[in-house]
């Protein structure tokens, strides 16, 4: 173990302070990009006259980050995390340069994917950062360190994006967040490149260098499956729904089954269930999520900047859920809260529903949006947890790929199924709501799903040792 794995103090002890700000910065700078393009999106898809393609410019993104955590993952294992965190910065840079020139939405759409690729290398090199240098007890508290990173993009950069949408153009969103990138590099590089790479690697450089080779071509796979299984949705036409999304099938899942733990896809107890349910908990909300800003823009008429408020809305409750989870993560263990977490985003998502009535206020979108978030804060970090906890230490990175991968994969199928109702609707009525309401019910029902799944998170040896959720000293 390093010095900071084993001394005592919190995050902002001299060994572990710059550590602590370096991936508080770069989260942010996350969460500045998601939140602002979130926001202008209704008025970037009218300007490029492509609302059909309105799922795809999400989607891209994270079909990208597949490839970009795959390949990070491989990296961090091999080589540390100094190397795969700049190439993700870089790529991240120019896809925010391609796209905030793009003339067209198919060239968004693939500056998103460029974007993707380097974002996906960040939620790796955070998780592998913390599983390396932070004792167990500190690991909850730095993940909810790591949420409230998105406050101060939460209360500003919806705001922030509306408004200069609003008063300056969409492009601007995209090249005002370059300057960013230089700062969150230039303070985090130095600190995610000093930590320690495993103390007992299980294999040799040539093997680890063929587990990467193995690694990529399957996360390419998964990315094309996935792309091919929304292709056909987004069709609308029965013959290439049914044919693409089986032969999307057939490329995605056998790699998918290969990136991941043994047992993933059947939710096996512990460990792979934690890494299956990350997928299914993003699916359920990200689904919604991307198209809040289309509901209360497009539909009930709001400006971007007033759309931006349900948005940041859900930033804080996400904030304030995880610190509730970190709070009481030395009485209850990390399962309770996925369940509660779970349970909380059904229910939010559920209420949400009423905003597409008109006869009700738009501004309903803020405690109804609110509730999925505070159960994302619950849910999302104690998966995490679970898969640090389970997995050995040399492992560590591949654990955590996966767990980024579902993560990534359960954002594309969401925002993909979703795009695919709202481009339906929109062909059919000329008009977004019912494709909207059904996005929503099929959030509601992925989450009722994880839901049922999340009783498999249990391992054998922990369903014995806990009574109403708190942890019997010794399991």
């Amino acid at each position: 173990m390093t010095l900071s794995q084993t001394g005592g103090g919190g995050l902002w002890t001299r060994e572990r302070r710059t550590l602590t700000v370096g991936l508080v910065l770069t989260i942010t700078l996350v969460a500045f990009e998601a939140l602002a393009v979130s926001t202008v999106m209704p008025t970037v898809a009218r300007e490029l006259h492509g609302i059909e393609l309105y799922g795809w410019v999400f989607t891209a993104f994270v079909l990208g980050s597949l490839i970009g955590i795959v390949v990070s993952g491989g990296l961090i294992d091999r080589r540390g995390l100094g190397q795969p965190f700049a190439l993700g910065l870089a790529l991240f840079a120019i896809g925010l340069v391609v796209g905030g020139l793009a003339p067209s939405m198919g060239v968004l759409i693939g500056a998103r994917a460029v974007q993707g690729l380097g974002a996906g290398s960040i939620p790796p090199i955070a998780y592998v950062a913390i599983g390396r240098s932070l004792p167990e007890r500190l690991r909850a508290q730095m993940f909810a360190t790591l949420s409230t990173a998105w406050v101060l993009p939460g209360v500003l950069g919806p705001a922030i994006a509306g408004a200069v949408g609003d008063t300056f153009g969409w492009r601007v969103v995209f090249l005002g967040l370059l300057p960013l990138i230089g700062v969150a590099g230039a303070i985090s590089y130095p600190a995610v490149r000093r930590i320690d790479a495993p103390p007992e690697p299980d294999e040799s450089e040539a093997g680890a260098s063929a587990s990467l080779r193995r690694r990529v071509p399957l996360a390419l796979l998964v990315a094309v499956g996935a792309g091919l299984m929304l292709a056909g949705l987004t069709s609308g036409q029965p013959a290439p729904i049914v044919v693409s999304a089986a032969l999307g099938i057939a490329i995605a899942v056998p790699a998918l089954r290969r990136l991941t733990p043994a047992g993933t896809l059947r939710a096996a107890r512990g460990l792979p269930t934690a890494v299956l349910l990350r997928g299914v908990i993003t699916w359920a909300f990200f689904g919604v999520d991307a198209y809040v800003a289309l509901t209360l823009v497009d539909w009930r008429g709001l400006t971007l900047t007033q759309a931006g408020i349900s948005l940041t809305a859900a930033t804080l409750t996400w904030t304030g859920g995880s610190w509730i989870q970190a709070h009481y993560s030395r009485r209850w263990r990390p399962e309770r809260f996925v369940q509660a977490g779970i349970a909380v985003v059904a229910i939010g998502l559920a209420s949400f529903a009423i905003v597409l009535d008109r006869d009700l206020s738009p501004w309903l979108s803020i405690p109804t949006f609110g509730i999925a978030g505070l159960g994302m804060g619950l849910a999302y970090s104690p998966l995490a947890l679970i898969v640090l906890r389970e997995a050995p230490v040399a492992e560590q990175g591949a654990a955590s790929a996966a767990l980024s991968l579902t993560d990534s994969l359960g954002t594309a199928l969401g925002t993909g199924v979703s795009g695919a109702l709202v481009a339906a609707s929109i062909r059919g009525t000329g008009e977004p709501a019912i494709g909207l309401g059904f996005a929503v019910v099929v959030g509601v029902s992925v989450a009722t799903i994880g839901l049922l799944l999340s009783r498999r998170l249990w391992p054998e040896r922990a369903r014995s040792g806990v009574t109403s959720g708190v942890v019997v000293p010794g399991t």
